[in-house]
């Protein structure tokens, strides 16, 4: 199950990673500088961000298994599209048509893990699977620089048609259904809306929403970032995007594999405290590197990403399962909106902010930090409210002395 499941979550970063060492060679045959290249990304992420409003809920309607291999199906047609595009606006319509079925496989997947395993178990599925889905940007670009290597970019998108076509028979074979008939809500829209507005609009989702959203975000600025980082700033060539990614997912599934381990040992809340302690320190040691030096180097102008993805892989399966706890019933539709909202905030950064601040090293590292800050204080304001809470029910029942009411 978890490597089936990483499997399905991994195709979603292929889409946007394979493509990075092919970006120039990619704008000079159709015509496009690296602002509109950029639109590639962005167009992807808006497309996924909007279509991951309905995986979840038709999941939760007519079963996880069946919405998964029709996206896989769109999916590999779609890619086949990219590579057969001989200009930017055709290129953009398939990126589109990618981005809205490439939301399956990690979306779908959360709540398959939620509908099968329940707490410490959880957890350290969702830290499995959180593992194998990080390969997938470490070994993304290598691939797509491997393949430019002997042939050139339109192979990259052959390559995610076959990756597809083989998740699909995998998924025929070995996902079984884990939404029964009995547990099934009614696919009507009108409910649907009522749901997503209940879910929405509820505080808590909110807070934990931006919680991972923003401390995901520091991370996100870099990824969308790393043709300018490793080819302008730290003047690589088009194979050696490895030295981003191999330190990022290497700290990334050192924090999920931490956080399996330590699953049931330490609560929730000390975990959490401790990623975003590491994303501080991180956030620190990156902005005091990139003020000191002029030209960033490798390995010291990575090592805070490897610091960083390191406390966000330690926050975020503990973040999710609780949205995903919020709502027992409608797993799919909680899971969908949280992707949503991250999936919006990584549009922005890849489409905005992303050719803002990747002219300089000192910037992207400002920004990160900026990230961090905000998704600590998302988290400390749940807690707050939390503590509050739980005062206020210890007073309704008497459970403190009259001086402590007061």
């Amino acid at each position: 199950m978890a490597v089936l499941l990483g499997g399905l979550a991994m195709f979603g970063p292929f889409s946007i990673d394979t493509i990075f060492p092919a970006f120039p060679q990619m704008g000079a045959q159709l015509a496009a500088d690296k602002v509109a290249m950029q639109q590639t990304i962005s167009v992807y992420l808006i497309a996924y961000a909007l279509m991951s409003l309905v995986h979840g809920p038709l999941s939760d309607a007519i079963g996880r298994r069946r919405v998964i291999l029709a996206g896989l199906f769109v999916f590999a047609l779609a890619s086949a599209g990219c590579a057969l595009s001989h200009d930017l606006t055709t290129l953009l319509w398939f990126r589109a048509l990618q981005g809205l079925s490439a939301g399956v496989g990690l979306i779908v997947g959360r709540a398959v893990i939620r509908d099968v395993l329940h707490g410490d178990d959880a957890q350290r599925l969702m830290s499995q699977v959180s593992m194998i889905f990080g390969i997938a940007p470490a070994i993304a670009p290598v691939i797509g620089g491997w393949i430019l290597g002997w042939s050139a970019w339109p192979v990259i998108f052959w390559f995610l048609v076959v990756f597809s076509i083989l998740l699909w028979f995998a998924t025929l074979v070995a996902l079984p259904e884990t939404h029964p008939q009995p547990a099934r809500l009614p696919l009507r829209a009108k409910p649907l809306m009522r749901n997503y507005v209940a879910i929405f609009l509820n505080p808590r989702f909110q807070r934990l929403a931006a919680a991972g959203t923003f401390n995901f975000g520091a991370l996100f600025l870099y990824i969308a970032s790393a043709p300018a980082f490793v080819l302008d700033l730290l003047r690589l060539d088009e194979r050696s995007f490895a030295w981003f990614f191999v330190p990022m997912i290497g700290g990334m599934m050192l924090g999920a594999f931490t956080s399996g381990r330590i699953a049931g040992k330490i609560d929730g809340t000390t975990q959490v405290r401790m990623g975003f302690a590491f994303c501080g320190v991180a956030a620190a040691l990156n902005i005091a590197y990139n003020l000191f030096v002029d030209v960033p180097t490798v390995p010291w102008a990575v090592l805070p990403m490897m610091l960083n993805s390191f406390g966000i892989a330690l926050v975020f399966p503990i973040v999710t399962l609780a949205i995903l706890d919020m709502y027992p019933r409608q797993r799919g539709s909680a899971s969908s909106l949280q992707a949503f909202t991250g999936l919006v905030s990584n549009a922005v950064i890849a489409g905005i902010l992303s050719p803002l601040l990747s002219q300089h090293a000192v910037h992207l590292a400002l920004g990160a930090a900026v990230f961090s800050l905000l998704g600590w204080a998302f988290w400390r304001w749940e807690m707050h409210v939390n503590s509050r809470m739980r005062m206020c029910a210890a007073v309704e029942v008497g459970g403190l002395e009259p001086t402590e009411r007061l």
